[in-house]
């Protein structure tokens, strides 16, 4: 067995942040034990965040300190909330799956939290098992770091360890197996969280948490006079930035219940998401959502709504006037920022308002008229992008795969137009920064539900890993 003293996992500086405010916002739990643990994925990137050296951390210091939970450094924590699901206010929730393993400084002097998924039972878990499945985890690992690269505030995951167990699930071939994770975000603090505290008409735990989530998340805030709403209108503001960063990497995250929105504006908890394979605004990622409430184009009205909701147990501190005009700029922000960032996927930089804004419209009626793939045209543009084109409208795309099945379409000529004067309209130096964005921002591998199933079932059938570690090392390749 591995001893702690020599395990980096152990000795990092964990901070007893969430522990600081007493047990009216968590139960400590213990984890659960399992028969076997294999580590399928760890993340060293990760790792440099928190400025430890990968080399010197053996996969068994992994297995030691989130397998096998041996001499964890904290209390483990399983953490109060409650929420509205598919809008109906669910009382019954809370960590029931995982637990607040320990919360540390990045090298950014940000604090962050090791989270899991798949520990065991806790007070919280109710009829179920507390696992996870092996095929749930893989892909939270991959939606995880594909986001992190399409430049989404997204959680990341740490570890992956298989763990031996059969678990039964009505959407999966059952017996599956199972695994439990380590999730590393800012914060497992919800909207939820509050929600609780207001169901229970505790005015006095809801300020004392909105103190916490400001000296933690939001320190620049703390010697504001209107700090709260200050705190308020920045979270929409964060919150605008997310749904604009989903929509734009098309991606539907499909269970945006309060329980899944992070008082810090991150994404986070990624379970029957998908990737667009081509736009359109009603495409519903969880087979569950029958009516299409967390449908990809209802993503920022949801958002919107779930802040809107949020209102009711922060009234208690903070005027609701004060709210309701901070939410009032949540449209705008959010369109902003997605305007940005599908100038950017298309290589731009800033464009003027009625050019730039006639090249998304014109974009997004040629990708929905045509149905040609979302993320293929965005990722064969930086493939074939030419400076050539300024010059030769026909070579616009000329080499792109789907051409054949949109050559003749009226769309696609207004588009090319429009887009070759825009390119002249620039000086020929910005040439290659256009170049340079369009391959940050479109990268040629992106997770549809095609991929994350040719990469599962070599899994299934001769416990062959290497198709997940190739498409991990695709996704996250860097430009």
């Amino acid at each position: 067995m591995t001893s702690t003293s020599s395990n980096p996992l152990l000795t990092l500086n964990y901070e007893p942040a969430i522990e600081s405010l007493g047990d009216d916002y968590f139960d400590e739990v213990e984890a659960e034990e399992f028969p076997q643990h294999i580590l399928r994925f760890r993340n060293d990137e990760v790792l440099t965040q928190l400025s430890v050296d990968p080399k010197q951390v053996a996969d068994e210091h992994f297995i030691e300190a989130f397998g096998k939970f041996q001499n964890h450094p904290r209390p483990l924590l399983a953490l109060r909330y409650h929420g509205y699901q598919f809008g109906q206010y669910n009382p019954s929730l809370g960590d029931g799956r995982g637990f607040l393993y320990g919360q540390v400084r990045g090298n950014d002097g940000e604090l962050y939290d090791f989270g899991t998924k798949g520990s065991g039972k806790t007070p919280y878990s109710r009829t179920a098992d507390g696992r996870l499945t092996l095929k749930g985890g893989v892909r939270e690992v991959l939606a995880a770091e594909a986001l992190h690269q399409m430049g989404v505030r997204t959680s990341r995951c740490f570890s992956l360890i298989e763990t031996g167990e059969g678990l039964w699930r009505g959407d999966e071939p059952s017996p599956t197996r199972s695994s439990v994770m380590v999730r590393f975000n800012r914060s497992h603090i919800r909207f939820g969280t509050f929600e609780r505290l207001h169901y229970f008409n505790r005015k006095d735990l809801i300020e004392k948490l909105l103190n916490h989530v400001i000296e933690y998340y939001y320190p620049h805030l703390q010697t504001e006079a209107e700090k709260y709403a200050l705190f308020y209108a920045e979270l929409v503001k964060r919150v605008a930035e997310l749904a604009a960063q989903w929509m734009a990497a098309g991606f539907c995250h499909a269970v945006l219940n309060t329980d899944n929105m992070s008082i810090t504006g991150e994404s986070f908890d990624y379970g029957p998401y998908a990737f667009l394979p081509t736009y359109n605004l009603q495409f519903t990622a969880a087979y569950f959502d029958y009516y299409g409430r967390y449908s990809y184009g209802n993503q920022p009205g949801i958002c919107k709504l779930n802040l809107e909701m949020l209102q009711q147990p922060l009234s208690a501190v903070i005027p609701l006037a004060d709210m309701e005009a901070a939410l009032a700029l949540f449209d705008e922000q959010y369109v902003l920022n997605y305007r940005q960032l599908m100038l950017s996927k298309l290589g731009f930089e800033q464009l003027q308002i009625p050019e730039g804004n006639e090249l998304l419209q014109l974009t997004i009626q040629l990708l929905q008229d045509t149905q040609i793939g979302y993320h293929a045209f965005f990722s064969e543009l930086a493939e074939v992008f030419s400076a050539s084109w300024r010059s030769d409208i026909n070579s616009i795309l000329s080499d792109s795969e789907f051409l054949p099945s949109v050559a003749n379409s009226q769309l696609l000529a207004s588009w090319r137009s429009l887009y070759q004067k825009i390119l002249n309209n620039l000086p020929e130096t910005e040439i290659d920064n256009i170049a340079q964005r369009l391959a940050r921002w479109n990268p040629k591998t992106v997770l549809l539900r095609p991929q994350i199933e040719a990469i599962w079932e070599p899994i299934t059938q001769e416990d062959n890993w290497e198709p997940f570690y190739d498409l991990l090392k695709q996704i996250t390749k860097k430009l």
